[in-house]
């Protein structure tokens, strides 16, 4: 695959996704499909769990084991719940998805919502904070850093289904795609490696660098405030080359921004909002910041 690319790119010759040889399921019975998407988020939640687990070792961890575990299984159906109805209320056409209900089961056909997927999670870590007697503010700082986690895989499953391709390409770009699906069979941003690329490996990096490297977990919000200037600056500058969905082509058109990123803009002033509160308060003391 890397050769096609990199020979397309040498002649400025559209890359044909066809060509790349993908497969959208790991194997098939009868009519049964275990799709990448589905495998990517649930190695995002494993892969985030597991260094959950090693967080928690470090000095000034705010949970302790039984609470990782129980994140782990509220903040699964938070995901996919939350995600779910997300797209059904923001995306989905006509609102099928609300008059269709028992469609929402079929994860493996696609559409999820991160926003809806963020306030899935966030209700998740709100449960368990109170049941537990944690600080839910500390909490969200260790989650975001194992949120992009997910976010990497999810977008190359985004990739590897040929779906939500981007924008047209106006000038030449040498590693424009041309996607099966889309209409017209004209060359387009492969918006979903764009994403994969800011909102999973660069989020990860630097939220992994701020945990481990500095002394982020000790300033409560900071982490979470973070994540969200991130994540949604990332979604925003993204978002130009990204197809809006069918249905809400006119919607972009008359507002001149797209639903992603008119979503985006809340989560801007509370990343702003978290981080500059985080910064301007003292720093917690290693006692302060005792396992529970």
């Amino acid at each position: 695959m890397l050769s096609l690319l990199l020979a397309a790119a040498a002649d400025h010759a559209p890359i044909y996704w066809q060509d790349l040889n993908l497969s959208r399921y790991l194997f098939k019975i009868g009519s049964f499909e275990l799709r990448w998407y589905s495998l990517a988020y649930l190695a995002g939640i494993v892969l985030g769990y597991w260094h959950l687990t090693r967080m928690m070792k470090a000095p000034g961890s705010p949970l302790a084991q039984r609470h990782a575990d129980d994140l782990f299984f509220y903040c699964t159906l938070g995901i996919i719940l939350g995600g779910r109805l997300g797209y059904a209320l923001f995306y989905s056409p006509d609102f099928y998805l609300i008059k269709h209900p028992l469609e929402l089961a079929k994860l493996w056909e696609g559409g999820m919502s991160f926003h809806g997927g963020l306030l899935g999670v966030l209700l998740a870590i709100a449960w368990v904070s109170r049941s537990g007697g944690l600080s839910f503010l500390r909490v969200c700082d260790y989650i975001a850093v194992c949120v992009p986690f997910g976010m990497l895989f999810g977008r190359l499953a985004n990739f590897i289904n040929g779906e939500l391709w981007g924008r047209v390409v106006e000038s030449s770009v040498p590693w424009a795609m041309v996607f099966p699906d889309a209409p017209g069979g004209l060359p387009r941003h492969p918006s979903q490696l764009y994403e994969a690329g800011l909102e999973g490996l660069l989020m990860m990096v630097i939220m992994l660098l701020l945990f481990w490297k500095g002394r982020a977990r000790w300033r409560p919000g900071l982490l979470v405030g973070t994540f969200s200037l991130g994540i949604a600056l990332s979604r925003f500058v993204v978002e130009f080359y990204r197809e809006p969905d069918a249905q809400l082509t006119e919607f972009a058109r008359a507002t001149g921004l797209s639903m992603g990123q008119w979503l985006t803009i809340p989560l801007m002033l509370v990343g702003l909002f978290f981080m500059v509160r985080a910064l301007l308060r003292p720093a917690l003391g290693s006692a302060a910041a005792s396992p529970q």
